[in-house]
């Protein structure tokens, strides 16, 4: 057969009934041991077929930071996955550069997090979900009102085989069902192409491809195919073979299988650094949509960064088209400030010294010429201006503007490089190489002495903890003082839940509940080594003359003290308290947890916090 294309204005060739590529089911596997020997190095090899770059018209950016991200890292609370889906809504822009976002959906709190992101209206990303290739799963779907949902359907005989069970009809004729069930629904199912690139590509994925394509057009419902680089093995070579090219394994879905563009979605992982040049070459070569992760988390090695694909798609594209590129280092700051990930310094865009030179420039030389050293204006698109690494030959006026920059000190703010502080860095750094120093001056050795003779200008180590001590106690009292056991006002009821939550949080000395009067009614909930310290405080003690519990009946708030020495155990503590209320909204109680604070600076050295 042959259909005019409208793109190209010539016939092409379109395959007939006779022509489909069929399923090849096998007894056993086919796990392509001459290019993935498993005890060596996978194998790059060649057919040498050159392929034409042939891009979609519509390309965007598809999310799944709160998926195959979270699965990186410990989970996001329901308050930080509404921020963060701030943030993919600031970079997407009113054109939806980043289209969705997908969702887990089996829990209470992966449901409330759905909610809360519906529940601020905006356009893009677009909120889906994600499922396991089972009926039931889509019953989650439907429950939460969403028309769209993924849902793993893995193709290579590793999976099928090795990881299922089944073999290539069964798998083949199970994706077929499910892939039916979300239409008969009316959701749209994206199938998740698991570890395409060590696939049988003609043998099962586009004659499974091409039967999705004809359930599509049967119903007149989309069915969309995520084309899953599960452990990064695509290639971008010229003339790479399958099933590692991307540009072949693209092709082929449009071309063999019939899937348009604009329904297939490239999903890779950086096992050998090429996650987001695999995603870019998908855009080129016809495949709408480039999936990510804020900062790549992601399973291993994680996902290609959609910072990255931010700025790819903005030089492929020539427009911004409405994106705010500053959201990227609001996000990044988010991530080191309140949720304690450590960016590494060299990391693109984001990093401390991303877009700091070695070259050994002074100051003035860098505000003249930065653009010999910078990629772009990083102070516009970024909010980052450009920074220095100090060495010997950087001289004072180098301090200070790495002093400047550092602490954004402005105008009148800034200082000058005569400032008595400033002197004093400059002969630290001086001092260093006069002992035979060969190395240039880190950050944190700079920040170090900065804070030593500029104290004035920073926030101590203390303060700091303190803020997280503050932070992380009002979350925790938040998330309890909702549970249905405390709600009950059931002593008994309650003390199992209190003694749940303290052994999940060792820092805690002691947790306790009163009534709207100020009546202890829980036991002594504290450390076996704690129990004795403890006797003194006995059930129906009267406890209402005390700030903890004086504050949250006044307002109806959470409320942190200031650090004291307890009365019982003599260890520096902070008090967070709140009110326990009841279907009526009345507070009928006030939970109370008492922090240690050397167990939660233990945790905070050692990245636990």
């Amino acid at each position: 057969m042959a259909r005019w294309n409208h793109k190209k204005r010539v016939l092409d060739h379109e395959h007939s009934r006779f022509w489909r590529h069929n399923l090849i089911d096998t007894a056993e596997p086919n796990l392509m041991r001459e290019v993935f020997p498993y005890t060596e190095v996978p194998r790059i090899d060649f057919d040498h077929m050159m392929l034409p770059i042939d891009p979609a018209e519509d390309v965007f950016i598809t999310d799944t930071t709160f998926r195959d991200g979270q699965q990186a890292r410990p989970p996001y609370t329901v308050k930080q996955i509404g921020t963060i889906f701030d943030f993919l809504h600031r970079l997407s822009g009113p054109g939806g550069v980043i289209r969705q976002s997908e969702f887990f959906l089996y829990t209470g709190k992966d449901r409330e997090a759905l909610d809360l992101c519906r529940s601020k209206g905006y356009a893009f990303p677009r909120i889906t979900g994600w499922i396991r290739a089972v009926e039931q799963d889509l019953e989650l779907v439907a429950d939460m009102g969403l028309d769209e949902t993924g849902i793993l359907t893995s193709v290579s005989d590793y999976h099928i085989f090795l990881k299922l069970n089944l073999d290539r009809k069964g798998a083949f004729d199970k994706y077929l069902r499910i892939a039916r069930a979300a239409i008969e629904k009316g959701i749209i199912p994206r199938c998740h192409f698991e570890d395409v690139t060590r696939a049988d590509v003609y043998g099962f994925c586009i004659p499974l491809a091409t039967e999705l394509m004809r359930l599509r057009e049967e119903s007149g419902i989309d069915v969309k195919i995520r084309l899953c680089d599960t452990l990064g093995f695509g290639l971008t070579y010229t003339g790479a073979a399958l099933p590692r090219s991307v540009p072949k394994i693209v092709r082929a879905f449009i071309e063999e299988a019939g899937v348009p563009g604009h329904l297939l979605e490239w999903h890779g992982h950086n096992d050998f650094h090429k996650v987001l040049v695999n995603a870019a070459t998908a855009w080129l070569y016809g495949c709408s949509g480039a999936n990510g992760t804020l900062l790549g988390f992601g399973e291993r090695t994680g996902n290609a960064p959609i910072e990255g694909l931010i700025m790819e798609y903005i030089g492929l594209m020539g427009t911004t088209n409405g994106i705010d590129t500053t959201a990227i280092t609001d996000m990044a700051e988010y991530f080191q400030s309140v949720l304690g990930y450590r960016i590494p310094p060299n990391y693109p865009y984001v990093g401390e010294e991303f877009n700091a030179t070695r070259a050994g420039i002074h100051a003035d030389g860098l505000v003249k010429h930065e653009e010999i050293y910078n990629i772009f204006d990083t102070r516009i698109l970024l909010k980052r201006p450009v920074s220095i690494i100090i060495s010997d030959k950087s001289g004072v006026a180098s301090i200070a503007y790495w002093v400047n920059t550092r602490l954004r000190l402005e105008g009148e703010r800034r200082l000058d490089k005569r400032h008595p502080g400033i002197i004093k860095i400059h002969k630290r750094v001086m001092h260093e190489y006069e002992q035979g120093r060969n190395t240039s001056i880190s950050n944190e050795e700079l920040e170090r002495w900065s804070r030593r003779f500029l104290p004035e200008f920073f926030v101590s180590e203390f303060d700091l903890l303190k803020r997280k001590a503050y932070a992380l106690a009002a979350h925790l009292v938040e998330e309890v003082v909702e549970s249905e056991v405390i709600k009950s006002m059931d002593p008994t009821r309650q003390e199992l839940a209190l003694q749940t939550m303290l052994d999940l949080n060792p820092f805690i000395q002691y947790i306790y509940v009163t009534d709207h009067e100020g009546r202890k009614l829980t036991r002594n909930i504290t450390h076996i080594v704690d129990k004795a310290k403890y006797e003194g405080a006995k059930v129906g003690e009267d406890l209402s003359d005390r700030p903890w519990f004086i504050e949250p009946m006044k307002d109806g708030k959470v409320h942190v003290t200031d650090f004291y020495t307890s009365r019982y155990t003599g260890a520096l503590c902070i008090t967070v308290s709140a009110p326990i209320r009841n279907e009526s909204e009345e507070i009928v109680g006030i939970l109370g947890i008492d922090i240690r604070f050397e167990d939660l600076a233990k945790m905070e050295q050692n990245g636990d916090v």
